[in-house]
């Protein structure tokens, strides 16, 4: 989870002065003073250091931006005059803790200030120049892209297997949404095998994120799911296809959350739990904890968000003239949900309950196609757009360029596994 930014400056307006201290604590002095020396070097953020200190440190939890520059003698009135900036220009209330900074002083005693420099994030920076009149900079390092590859076999979880292999937390949630369409990752078996070709960004051999997944091969249950990413140029960006160019963006989620099992089938005739009586249960139920996210399994319009009798709170989406799937039992609407309202595939459209006739925390998902309830878990979704004929020959090449990345990786695999099973052989013939 992200952690909101702690306001370390804080500024009153009008008649109030700026709230900062011209005369900092002895122990606040002495964390500013813990720096990094940086190495000899001409210039840093593009600017030339002969002649000036360069001191590193990072913001101390609760420290606020007077406190630092009041140390390198930078009076109040300019404090207050960066405090006037426009934010898009730099706002100093969002200064955070933890986050490097870099201080261009005077090497006399005074350690006058020439330059403050700020970095919000790991490619981003805000340059503060005290001069005779003072100016702000913004800049970024130069980022680098990267391809990798990495293969793997389920043994556990998608998670573990990946992380395992090398891979982050990140790519996990990447190839995830790539085949939601087309896997249901709580049904995975051991022995399922993923191959990724992928970029990650770097600045200055540092890894600093993600980048995409520019191609992927899932073999799950004895079928291979191959994934090539191609931007159609028609202003939604790019999307990933199969082998033959159609799209895996799917209409439908497989699943509308995250669930630890399911506790009852689509039948037309169940034992209702509550009422001892058998009668048609037509929706798949998910056992989950009370509070779990729901989430539209595809784009529609909200046509109930009321009491649904025995199906408790009550969410329907209307997907188009064909489809509508149905959320029941939950605790509590999600944010904005009510009738005519628009979603969109993804959206929080409730929380995990047990309202209504029901034994327990779960949700009672069902799915209509033409009026007729059908098997949520075998509902075959129609696709998005397939690649057009006036793309097809540019995704073909970038499809080929992209297999033979996937079948050099799968040769490397497969002369890494003869390796160990010969070397494995070997050593049992000398035993």
């Amino acid at each position: 989870m992200v952690k909101l930014p702690r306001l370390l400056l804080t500024f009153f307006f009008g008649s109030t002065a700026i709230f900062w201290s011209c005369q900092p604590s002895e122990s606040s002095k002495a964390e500013a003073k813990v720096t990094n020396p940086l190495p000899i070097q001409e210039a840093i953020f593009g600017y030339d250091t002969d002649g000036l200190q360069v001191v590193q440190a990072v913001v101390q939890p609760n420290e606020n931006l007077s406190e630092i520059l009041s140390r390198y003698q930078i009076s109040m009135s300019e404090i207050a005059q960066l405090a006037n900036l426009s934010q898009e220009e730099f706002d100093v209330r969002k200064i955070l803790a933890n986050r490097p900074y870099t201080v261009l002083c005077s090497k006399d005693s005074a350690q006058r200030a020439h330059c403050f420099i700020y970095e919000p994030n790991t490619i981003d920076y805000v340059a503060v120049e005290f001069g005779e009149n003072l100016s702000v900079k913004k800049g970024s390092r130069q980022v680098d892209t990267v391809t990798h590859t990495l293969s793997g076999v389920i043994e556990s979880s998608l998670y573990n297997s990946i992380v395992q292999a090398g891979g982050s937390p990140a790519l996990v949630n990447a190839l995830a949404e790539i085949y939601a369409w087309e896997i249901d990752f709580f049904g995975l078996q051991t022995g399922d095998h993923f191959s990724i070709f992928y970029t990650t960004h770097t600045v200055e051999g540092v890894s600093v994120g993600l980048g995409h997944i520019l191609s992927a091969s899932f073999k799950h249950m004895g079928k291979e799911l191959l994934a090539f990413r191609y931007d159609q140029g028609e202003g939604h960006g790019a999307e990933y296809f199969d082998e033959e160019g159609n799209s895996l963006r799917k209409t439908f989620l497989k699943a509308p959350l995250s669930y630890t099992r399911i506790s009852s089938h689509f039948s037309h005739s169940r034992l209702h739990p509550v009422l001892k009586i058998r009668r048609p249960h037509h929706g798949v139920d998910y056992a989950a904890p009370i509070g779990t996210p729901v989430v539209a399994v595809g784009d529609g319009v909200i046509t109930k968000a009321d009491w649904g009798g025995g199906g408790g709170k009550t969410v329907k989406i209307r997907h188009n003239s064909n489809y509508e799937t149905a959320y029941l039992h939950l605790s509590r609407y999600g944010d904005g949900i009510r009738p005519g309202q628009r979603v969109s595939q993804g959206q929080v459209i409730g929380y995990v309950g047990s309202t209504g006739l029901s034994t327990g925390p779960h949700l009672d998902f069902r799915f209509y196609k033409n009026g007729t309830p059908v098997d949520p878990l075998h509902i075959e979704a129609p696709s998005a757009g397939p690649i057009t004929d006036e793309k097809r020959a540019s995704f073909l090449v970038e499809r080929n360029r992209f297999l033979q990345v996937m079948d050099d990786l799968h040769r490397v695999e497969a002369r890494e596994n003869w390796l160990a099973i010969s070397t494995n052989e070997e050593f049992l013939e000398e035993g």
